[in-house]
């Protein structure tokens, strides 16, 4: 399977399943375009109102080469490996903790209903969080790095048990042979010089929540009594940026159907220093008028563009940024299963509410129908474990023939279940960003590495 596009100049080929990319003339890009229907003199046929026949006939033979070479029309060698998923030995490697079922924000789009998750306002004692720790150690098998993510809510509102349980984890590395990596995800509020200390001590990586401009994050991030935020958190989260040599953490904004123009966003962040940024469109029912809707697309897509020229240029300029969404490996990489499957939600991945219930992830927390287990008695629902295990690009009709689903692995299950009411769907405008950054992706990779080769 290949997929052919055009961007910024360029004539992209990408073999779906070797993972090759090929940027080539208009002549080779045309001729492979028939290469499948049609014999060498059908092909000649077609284009000889706009080529050579030489020219044609040397297209079809370098063609020719690297399919032999199993750089084009690659057989798919994945289909198979999936019927042992069920059988695949697994492991827990990563814990997402709701440290805190509350929150300072009143954010309007916040899937977590203002981090209460549809239920009471909670903080996990130290004792669940310990809880925690040992699970995922037992539940690790012989994986020696293990994620461990401090969510909310708002995390910073019951900072000292994340203080206590990070300590826990790290008296325990050395007598079980792990390495904990630490991460923590906050709207900023109450970092301060403590705060900041502690995580470019302890955080391997920090999430800090914001929409970008300050009209657009004020609009939706506000504070519960209707006040901004931005001018709040921003000087310490600049601050905290800085302090972290502009490594190791993401600012993480939302976009919607108020900020379609979301290319601002990003610019603006980089305009205020940050290298590591993130934006993503808000995932929302339609009824909400926040919500992204099938009509805004073409205007997304175009966004897209003017972002992945824009960043080009900073790069080539030598002040570039990385936008989280056009970081993909072009090199096969991960490993099979992660291309196949996704993040391993339900299966190496869980969430633990503040009382210690085991969800696949953060985003069914509260779904009771996708209550997996808890910390006293591990995975109870070994049959909803077994279908998040299955859950994978082929067993998503939408996915099959996409020619994105080794890098995207088949996009997010709650996703899919909150708009499908199952996980083995696909969130229909998440799959159409989704192709349209990795052809973003792909097109910046060409153009960085052509500069490379001048």
């Amino acid at each position: 399977m290949i997929h052919q596009y055009k961007n910024n100049g360029y004539n992209i080929v990408l073999d779906v399943c070797s993972g090759a990319v090929h940027v080539v003339d208009d002549v080779v890009y045309d001729v492979i375009a028939l290469y499948e229907q049609e014999s060498l003199t059908g092909i000649i046929e077609k284009l000889s109102s706009s080529y050579k026949e030489e020219d044609i006939k040397e297209a079809y033979e370098e063609i020719e080469e690297l399919k032999e070479e199993g750089l084009l029309f690659a057989e798919d060698e994945y289909k198979e490996y999936v019927i042992d998923f069920k059988k695949r030995q697994t492991v827990v490697k990563a814990l997402c903790l709701h440290i805190a079922h509350d929150c300072n924000l009143a954010c309007k789009y916040c899937f977590a209903g203002k981090g209460e998750y549809n239920g009471d306002k909670s903080l996990m004692s130290l004792e669940v969080g310990k809880k925690a720790i040992d699970f995922l150690i037992q539940n690790s098998g012989n994986r020696r790095n293990l994620e461990v993510d401090f969510f909310g809510g708002e995390p910073l509102m019951n900072f000292e048990v994340v203080k206590g349980i990070v300590a826990y984890g790290r008296s325990l590395e050395e007598k079980y042979n792990k390495n904990f990596r630490f991460t923590l995800t906050t709207n900023g509020m109450l970092l301060n010089d403590e705060v900041m200390e502690f995580a470019n001590k302890e955080m391997s990586n920090v999430v800090l929540s914001v929409d970008g401009r300050k009209e657009v994050n004020d609009r939706m991030r506000p504070t519960p009594n209707g006040k901004g935020s931005y001018d709040i958190f921003m000087p310490k989260f600049i601050k905290l940026a800085n302090l972290r040599n502009q490594t190791n953490y993401y600012v993480r904004g939302t976009c919607t159907h108020y900020n379609l123009d979301f290319s601002k966003d990003v610019l603006h962040l980089a305009d205020l220093g940050f290298k590591q940024i993130s934006v993503e469109p808000v995932v929302s029912l339609s009824e909400e008028p926040y919500a992204i809707k099938e009509e805004d697309l073409p205007i997304l897509f175009e966004e897209y563009d003017i972002l992945a020229k824009e960043l080009i240029k900073r790069k080539k300029e030598g002040n570039g940024f990385n936008f989280f969404h056009f970081m993909i490996d072009l090199e096969q990489g991960p490993c099979v299963a992660k291309r196949l499957s996704g993040c391993g939600s339900g299966v190496e991945y869980l969430s633990v509410t503040p009382w210690g219930d085991l969800y696949p992830c953060h985003q069914f927390v509260g779904e009771e129908d996708y209550l997996i287990g808890n910390l006293d008695d591990g995975i109870t629902n070994t049959a909803l474990r077994d279908e998040f295990k299955l859950c994978n690009v082929y067993a998503k009709e939408k996915c099959k023939n996409c020619f994105a689903r080794f890098y995207c692995s088949g996009g997010c299950a709650a996703n899919s279940y909150k708009f499908h009411g199952s996980i083995l769907d696909a969130y229909d405008i998440g799959c159409e960003l989704q192709k349209k950054r990795i052809e973003c992706a792909i097109m910046i990779k060409a153009a960085l590495a052509e500069q490379e080769d001048e």
